[in-house]
């Protein structure tokens, strides 16, 4: 990408294109707000699971904060917007990681909505330079860990027939813990090789070591 790409003038009709877009999105949003209204979840309380035939593991973990070059915050924009997980981590219905999203995904709501935020700011920064935040790791396996987020997704919920998209933060939070109501991503699950087996145990998992053991 090129240094010099921010300094081109967009066509008026791009622009308009935008705006159209984002205001479509923020009368979607208003909507899943006013529904949670209806339905409110105390601050710190997790909500029910919500994942039939499914039984969640119990364990917790007080996590390290991680310090990260844009403080994102998933409270914000996966709890109080409600925008699903699988819009920014697209990899996870398909593929063994997650992904991060690329920036331009995120500027295609910033280049319009709360630019004159300080965070938004420093991302403009970057995307005007032509580069990425570099986030630092959460949550994570060791090299000999075989974890696929695919395998778990269609589990629970893509073939789940009592599941829909919408519910992919209920199924996220098995191991992520209820990430709506945290600020800057924190690990709350311990990801160790009890707390695999346990989930396996509870859900009629596979119990042989190489299917997580390569």
């Amino acid at each position: 990408m090129s240094a010099d790409r921010p300094q081109h003038k967009p066509f008026p009709w791009i622009r308009s294109i935008m705006v159209t877009a984002v205001l479509g999105a923020l009368i979607v949003i208003g909507a899943q707000v006013f529904e949670q209204q209806l339905h409110p979840v105390q601050p710190g309380e997790a909500p029910a699971p919500r994942v039939p035939g499914a039984n969640f593991p119990a364990d917790t973990f007080d996590g390290k904060d991680v310090p990260q070059p844009i403080n994102y915050s998933h409270k914000l924009h996966a709890g109080d917007l409600g925008i699903n997980c699988l819009y920014c981590h697209t990899y996870a219905r398909r593929s063994k990681v997650a992904g991060i999203p690329p920036t331009a995904k995120c500027m295609g709501c910033h280049t319009v909505v709360g630019t004159d935020k300080p965070e938004i700011e420093k991302l403009t920064a970057m995307w005007s330079k032509g580069e990425s935040p570099a986030w630092n790791k959460v949550n994570d396996t060791p090299d000999f860990v075989h974890f696929s987020h695919e395998r778990h997704l269609q589990k629970f919920l893509l073939n789940n027939k009592d599941m829909s998209i919408e519910n992919a933060p209920d199924v996220c939070a098995m191991c992520h813990g209820d990430m709506n109501q945290v600020g800057v991503a924190k690990k709350m699950k311990p990801l160790t090789m009890g707390f695999c087996i346990r989930c396996h145990e509870a859900n009629q998992g596979p119990a042989d070591c190489t299917r997580c053991h390569k």
